[in-house]
């Protein structure tokens, strides 16, 4: 899909506040209530905006040890890894999952409570999975950068 200026300037405002009514949009933009409507519903409509969604205080939720879990599979086949997918993508604790490149298969961004909470998920859930082979497991120490926008 071809964006102008003013479509990357709406998507910019849209990353940053998606609760800004149509009404402060058009006053940022300097274009018409109607034209920012019908501009967000071409976007919609396109599927460039996916869906709109709620970014949760983690600490708040008592979710604040982030742990990134590498997973090596014990084969490669199509079927391991359909099924790997499947019931990776069941578990709450897991907030991303990744097929990567490189000496892991797997990159998981998991949050928990703290690491007895980590420790019983690891135990009790991750590696009782199917066809892992190997995990390895790295704690976040500070939270740097955590953005979902992207740039235009």
């Amino acid at each position: 899909m071809k964006l102008d200026s003013i479509d990357k300037k709406l998507l910019e405002e849209l990353q940053r506040d998606c609760k800004q009514t149509n009404k402060e949009l058009s006053a940022k933009l300097n274009l018409s209530v109607t034209a920012i409507y019908e501009r967000i519903k071409k976007l919609e409509r396109s599927h460039l905006i996916k869906q709109y969604v709620a970014l949760l205080d983690k600490k708040q939720l008592d979710l604040g040890f982030m742990v990134f879990c590498h997973i090596k599979l014990t084969q490669h086949s199509e079927k391991h890894i359909v099924e790997f997918e499947a019931e990776a993508t069941k578990l709450q604790e897991v907030l991303e999952c990744f097929h990567v490149s490189g000496e892991y298969d797997y990159l998981l961004k998991v949050v928990v409570k703290d690491m007895q909470h980590f420790r019983e998920f690891m135990m009790n859930k991750l590696t009782s999975l199917q066809h892992i082979g190997s995990t390895q497991s790295s704690f976040s120490i500070n939270e740097v950068k955590n953005t979902t926008a992207v740039s235009l």
